[in-house]
């Protein structure tokens, strides 16, 4: 499942790393995500008619966004208690096997055969129900994870219309290849509250 939630943070950069060409026409009103920042605003007089640029934080985002943070948290507890079924059938497994051989020179050689393989069995089932499990559970992160992109294009998309940035970049922790960010760019504060307001009043 941690291979998992790392696809979902991967899917998550694809989505912020959108390279929006959008060129409109002055004067076109769109999605002003409320309470923007006056830092956001002040760059329209900042001289980047063309070719702006601006970055969003993934970290932030990660953090920040009630519904990303409750659908991995979500996840993860799916994960938790997959392991502990998963160790529980084993405990249950060793246990079976400490009283079986509490029984010493008393086993017969066909009770032993026939107590060994039906320990692999049981240790071939649950593994194959761990398996299982984790495809359904990686299934369903997915689902999440297309989701999640999708409302994330959508809201940058409504979000660059009033913008009207050429490039939308990402940083983050593993993925900060921007040698220099000049902070007056950053519009990750207005991401995070226009998409916690979309995606709590989806409406």
């Amino acid at each position: 499942m941690k291979r998992a939630l790392v696809v979902l943070n991967v899917i998550l950069v694809i989505a912020v790393i959108i390279l929006y060409f959008l060129y409109f026409s002055g004067g076109q009103k769109g999605y002003t995500a409320n309470g923007c920042s006056e830092n956001v605003a002040s760059m329209k007089d900042s001289g980047f008619r063309h070719g702006r640029i601006a970055y969003v934080d993934l970290d932030s985002l990660n953090n920040n966004v009630a519904y990303i943070k409750e659908r991995r948290t979500a996840l993860e507890g799916e994960q938790k208690d997959l392991e502990e079924d998963y160790e529980n059938a084993y405990r249950q497994i060793d246990g079976e096997k400490s009283e079986f051989l509490k029984r010493g020179n008393a086993i017969t050689q066909p009770e032993a055969e026939a107590f060994q393989e039906k320990l692999v069995q049981q240790q071939q089932q649950v593994e194959a129900n761990k398996q299982s499990n984790s495809q359904k559970l990686a299934e369903k992160g997915a689902k999440i994870m297309e989701d999640i992109q999708k409302q994330v294009k959508d809201f940058l998309s409504d979000y660059n219309k009033d913008k009207r940035y050429t490039y939308i970049l990402a940083t983050g922790t593993g993925l900060d290849y921007m040698f220099y960010k000049d902070s007056t760019l950053n519009i990750t504060n207005d991401i995070v509250k226009g998409l916690n307001d979309k995606m709590n009043n989806p409406k």
